[in-house]
């Protein structure tokens, strides 16, 4: 128990304590969650559905799209995490929730402009995962395509912070990875509960820290050899 799949545990005095040293750029991957319309856009299931405020999802844009930009250059592999929660894929556990609330619209449903991408998108050839609850990990291929990256920690930014990006950084910190959530690369439609959540992530399953953080580790690191 302790190491990452198909890793050997580390030697406690190998692990990587300071942050710089957890993101050494060939060590990393970053991991975008939920980056579309229906959670993000005006007019948006979030919006529309839920009487939620989107605001903040358009706010961190700026800081994800130079994070991005930013891991490519590295080397740094961008893994998309997109929802599809579709009433037939959807757990019951979430379905019950719509049905005591009266909702039937499906969110993010493949082929609607809610399942769009927003702000930011994927690159041709960047890993695309469909998750139908709000753990990344929970019955998609996610695990696996990150043992095929060998990486040991996992970048996070994108929406909601307590609620997919929380899922996944726990499920994630439970095989492992270590964790890093740039507090301006998440957001949330509920200010109080993305600042609780970041406490609780920085308490136990991770590092927060800041998007120049990140542009600093990785800035000048010559990208991956195709």
């Amino acid at each position: 128990m302790g190491g990452l799949p198909g890793r050997p545990r580390g030697d406690d005095a190998e692990l990587p304590v300071a942050l710089a040293d957890k993101l050494l750029p060939s060590d990393c991957a970053l991991l975008v969650i939920d980056m579309q319309n229906d959670f993000c856009a005006p007019g948006g299931y979030v919006d529309r559905v839920m009487g939620k405020d989107v605001t903040a999802a358009a706010g961190i844009v700026p800081a994800l799209q130079e994070m991005v930009a930013t891991a490519r250059a590295a080397g740094v592999p961008v893994v998309w995490v997109c929802a599809d929660y579709s009433h037939a894929l959807a757990p019951d556990s979430m379905r019950v929730k719509l049905k005591a609330r009266g909702i039937q619209t499906e969110c993010c449903k493949p082929g609607t402009w809610g399942a769009e991408a927003f702000g930011v998108a994927p690159q041709p050839g960047e890993p695309v995962v469909f998750k139908h609850t709000y753990s990344g990990f929970i019955g998609t291929e996610l695990a696996s395509v990150l043992v095929r990256l060998g990486r040991r920690t996992l970048v996070f930014g994108g929406v909601q912070t307590q609620i997919c990006v929380e899922s996944t950084v726990r499920d994630a910190h439970s095989l492992g990875y270590f964790c890093v959530v740039p507090r301006d690369a998440v957001a949330s439609h509920t200010q109080a509960l993305h600042e609780g959540s970041l406490t609780n992530i920085q308490f136990l399953f991770g590092d927060v820290c800041a998007v120049s953080d990140v542009r600093a580790a990785w800035s000048g690191a010559p990208a991956a050899a195709a």
